[in-house]
């Protein structure tokens, strides 16, 4: 059983930053991938940044490109937290972001959202001009 908890977001102006957290409770499963999901208005749901963790416990990460060089996921394993660090936001990184997490391992990178077990409710991030 797993439970995925988001927190952050909000509103800021373009070229600002924000950080969402996804706190993670796991109980007897092996979690493989964690991921950050979004969807704007009108759009598809997308895969912003992945983490994957292989069975000898190493780990990759994987960004869409129109957000590398200015968002960061990372996590602390100590505080079973998943981030998402946000940096020179635009408009168009608007949407519903959703922490994600699947025990099923298909290799370094896994986009597709039907093969993910858990999902966050979702937060808001909306980025003016």
């Amino acid at each position: 059983q797993v439970q995925l908890m988001e927190s952050g977001g909000g509103s800021v102006q373009a070229g600002g930053s924000l950080r969402l957290s996804c706190a993670v409770s796991a109980f007897n499963v092996r979690i493989y991938y964690m991921t950050w999901f979004r969807q704007g208005p009108g759009k598809q749901r997308e895969v912003v940044a992945s983490i994957y963790h292989d069975i000898n416990g190493d780990g990759s990460a994987f960004y869409a490109d129109s957000v590398k060089g200015r968002f960061t996921i990372s996590e602390d394993n100590a505080k079973n937290t998943m981030y998402l660090q946000m940096n020179s936001l635009k408009p168009d990184d608007t949407a519903m972001y959703y922490c994600a997490a699947s025990t099923n391992n298909g290799g370094r990178l896994l986009l597709d959202e039907a093969q993910y077990n858990y999902w966050g409710q979702g937060v808001q991030v909306t980025v003016s001009s």
